[in-house]
């Protein structure tokens, strides 16, 4: 019984001190809720993408680890080409097409969801009449790294 009570305290000591260190935790990570309306998004136009845009959401997709939304025009088309980082994507709005190398062509629409590994090789763009607007996340910057057709 004196091993069971023993035991018991133990058990009890150990969760106080956990919920002591978990409040402490939780209060040194709160900060006041980021609040961004779409309206006030500020987009950045990528150069030589015909048009691609994106917004960051934290962290900077030029030079590391980021969240960001990023705007295809119509009918935008990518080549094969693969990205340094692998990627999270949902789509908010819009039609999104994902064809990795060699396989069928997914067109995604709101609420879909794809992830793919670094140096995934496919193709990417929208349909005709169809912007899309995608979330992102990656570990890495945001890199475009086109795959050169065999030469014959």
């Amino acid at each position: 019984m004196r091993d069971r009570t023993m035991l018991f305290a133990l058990a009890l000591a150990g969760l106080f001190v956990f919920g002591l260190s978990n409040a402490a935790a939780q209060k040194s990570t709160t900060k006041a809720p980021t609040i961004w309306p779409a309206s006030d998004l500020k987009w950045t136009e990528i150069p030589n993408t015909g048009g691609v845009k994106y917004s960051a959401l934290w962290g900077d997709p030029m030079k590391g680890a980021h969240g960001s939304l990023y705007k295809f025009p119509a009918g935008a088309k990518f080549p094969l080409h693969f990205h340094t980082s692998g990627m999270k994507v949902v789509i908010v709005s819009g039609m999104w097409s994902y064809t990795p190398e060699g396989g069928t062509e997914h067109l995604l629409g709101p609420g879909s969801y794809l992830a793919f590994g670094p140096k995934d090789r496919h193709l990417s763009g929208t349909p005709d009449g169809s912007e899309c607007t995608f979330f992102i996340e990656q570990t890495g910057q945001f890199d475009m790294i086109p795959v050169e057709a065999p030469k014959k």
